[in-house]
């Protein structure tokens, strides 16, 4: 498993490369991948599954582990490019009800960016 990063303007793109499994040098690796983004302040992630063809429960186990995190932080976590094999995970668990997923990049990063923003600033309000 490889993990990159892309930052742009409002968030970071993490992509991950390979299958998310556990295990810990694959644990290791990804909360400390995780950590490093939220003590440089950087709390808007898409997780970007686009080159993951396969995740097991303790690799869905590392994602809730990141998107707590992020949640206490004050930031939020999403998925994008999602293959049916995850999402079909993720249903069974219902962890769709946990996790927001996104058909592409641009999506994800409109909610992040645009919408997201707005909710905060409506709740802010009331």
């Amino acid at each position: 498993m490889k993990l990159k990063k892309k930052e742009i303007s409002c968030a970071v793109i993490v992509e991950v490369e390979g299958k998310l499994i556990g295990g810990p040098d694959n644990s290791d690796k990804f909360h400390s991948f995780f950590k490093s983004l939220l003590s440089e302040g950087k709390n808007k992630i898409i997780v970007n599954l686009r080159k993951t063809p396969w995740a097991d429960s303790r690799g869905i186990g590392m994602l809730i582990g990141a998107h707590t995190s992020l949640k206490k932080a004050g930031g939020e976590l999403v998925l994008a490019h999602v293959i049916d094999r995850i999402g079909d995970i993720l249903v069974i668990t219902n962890l769709n009800l946990l996790f927001k997923t996104f058909d592409n990049i641009d999506e994800a990063v409109k909610y992040l960016c645009v919408e997201l923003p707005k909710k905060e600033k409506n709740t802010a309000k009331a």
